[in-house]
């Protein structure tokens, strides 16, 4: 790939490696340690197969191998398309041994956003499923082909394949011994201050953006939390989050600089992951808000065995206070609240020892590698008490979008901080609340309006399973308040009953004057609401009323 624009300040290198945040060490190095000094250790379990650190880094060498045979180096892209599988973690410290960025993305991405991935990164391998939920991976990739003159490789996991297609998992599982040239692996291996990868952005206010991590920022991000959230050699850490995903692919590093045994659940369903948990003694997962709600509604959710769980971390998505204090009554663990985002990591969050009830519905005050602040719109910092919106400093920090100048202009301060977009206040404690996105407020007739706000107390209805607010346009006001809701089963509300329930909880100007009750709500994979999408539902129901 091409050097990305901002290049990378000189000034930040110094920075960061003076206080040791970024070294040389990369992921590898430690995934290769473990395997030479705990080969017998279980590193990684999948439907399928029980790996070793010894196992899992013998194929990641072998497949490394394999893509420089291939003519692949630091000017390409691996892209990796493939559900929480082993073949993930091994893809992707192949591609890093090999000094090969990669580009990972969601299994359920179909023919519009992978052409868009693969062109934007002239994508020269492809590493994909033959099947995966009865899609036919390989059917799509053939009418994208034409369009892709930089793909050059194709490596396929699954079974039945024809003669042209390289086949991974046989490859992986296969014992011959491959002769290795490893002194040419071990120049080939990245520093740490090389690419060591592209993800793209939800998209859920447009277009996805390419976002830039080097090795050193992306092993940050894995290593505060490490650190925070006590995962060491002894844990176990289930990851039910999308692997193609950001914080899935934490999940997996995150295994890796601990040294413990990563359980891989395929696609995430609460009652398989409450027997995943019993069975493999987990003690630790990372979940979306929606995870909760799932595992909370399983009927017999008191007759597993939950007792090896240490810690639950929830973030991706605003929490409702109500559903974290249920977690906090009826699941074992500590319930942790992140904040964090692509572009930077994770930048704040709860303590195991803090008191639940002083920190309940904040994410924590900032980590100490991390600088955040809240500004106003003129970019000055506002005391604690006051909203604005977050910026973040750190190590964990994007180097940029890749050839987006626009968004790196609008995204990054002169001094370097990177604005998140989301609206936040410092309590008189230091912990950060997340109020909303600045993009999602609601401004009816000059007021401001926060979504979660009103989402908190939705949720607090006892018919209420799921709850988002968007606003509507209004000719005269600007916008209304609309409240989408999925009831509980055999349940159902109407809009005299809600505003009933709400009407000494808020203030009238922000009463809901439209109730939509949906069997679902339109998520992105990492379980954020997508507001658009429900927005342009409500629009056309109230078109068509």
């Amino acid at each position: 790939m091409r050097i990305p624009d901002p290049p990378m300040e000189p000034a930040r290198i110094a920075e960061f490696t003076r206080l040791g945040y970024w070294t040389e060490t990369t992921s590898n190095d430690v995934l290769e340690r473990t395997a030479r000094e705990s080969p017998n250790k279980l590193a990684i379990v999948d439907g399928r197969v029980r790996l070793s650190y010894r196992e899992y880094f013998r194929r990641a060498e072998r497949l490394a191998a394999h893509l420089v045979g291939l003519g692949l180096g630091a000017e390409d892209v691996v892209a990796v398309q493939l559900p929480n599988w082993s073949e993930f973690p091994i893809a992707i410290n192949a591609a890093m041994l090999a000094g090969i960025p990669f580009c990972q993305f969601h299994a359920d991405f179909r023919v519009r956003e992978v052409e868009f991935i693969l062109h934007f990164t002239e994508a020269s391998a492809l590493i994909l499923p033959r099947h995966f939920r009865r899609f036919d991976y390989l059917d799509m990739l053939g009418r994208l082909r034409p369009n892709l003159p930089h793909l050059r490789h194709v490596l396929v996991v699954g079974e039945d394949l024809t003669a042209e297609y390289f086949d991974l998992r046989r490859f992986l599982d296969a014992r011959d011994e491959l002769p290795l040239d490893r002194e040419l692996l071990r120049r080939r291996r990245p520093k740490g201050n090389d690419l060591a990868r592209t993800a793209f952005t939800s998209g859920t206010t447009g277009d996805p953006k390419a976002v830039l991590h080097l090795h050193n920022t992306t092993n940050c991000a894995a290593r505060f939390v490490n650190e925070g959230h006590r995962i060491g050699p002894e844990s176990v850490l289930l990851a039910f989050l999308p692997v193609g995903l950001n914080w899935g692919l934490l999940n997996v590093l995150q295994a890796i600089f601990a040294g413990c045994t990563l359980v891989l659940q395929e696609l995430f369903d609460a009652t398989q992951a409450l027997a995943l948990i019993e069975g493999e003694r987990v003690t630790h997962f990372c979940c979306a808000p929606a995870h909760l709600v799932s595992l909370l509604n399983v009927p017999d959710l008191d007759h597993y065995d939950l007792s090896s769980v240490q810690m639950m971390t929830t973030g991706g998505a605003s929490c409702p206070i109500e559903v974290i204090r249920e977690v906090r009554a009826r699941l074992p663990g500590h319930l942790l609240e992140l904040y964090g985002m692509l572009e930077c990591g994770f930048q704040s969050h709860t303590m195991p020892d803090e008191d639940p009830e002083v920190v309940c519905g904040s994410v924590g005050r900032p980590l100490p590698q991390m600088g955040v602040r809240i500004v106003d719109d003129n970019g000055k910092d506002c005391p604690p008490g006051t909203s604005g919106e977050i910026l973040t400093y750190g190590p964990s920090v994007t180097i940029g979008y890749f050839n987006n100048r626009e968004a790196n202009a609008r995204s990054f301060t002169a001094d370097g901080w990177f604005a998140t977009g989301d609206i936040g206040i410092f309590d008189e404690n230091g912990y950060l609340k997340i109020i909303d996105r600045k993009k999602e407020l609601i401004i009816r007739g000059g007021a401001n309006i926060y979504p979660r706000e009103i989402e908190e107390l939705l949720f607090q209805h006892p018919t209420v399973l799921e709850a988002a607010a968007v606003g509507v346009p209004d000719p005269r006001l600007g916008e209304r308040v609309c409240a989408c809701v999925v009831p509980r089963p055999g349940e159902s509300l109407t809009l005299d009953e809600l505003v009933l329930f709400l009407k000494d909880k808020i203030a009238t100007y922000k009463m809901p004057e439209f109730l939509y009750l949906v069997g679902t709500l339109p998520r992105t994979p990492t379980g954020k609401i997508q507001k658009g999408p429900l927005r342009d539902f409500v629009l056309k129901g109230i078109a068509s009323a």
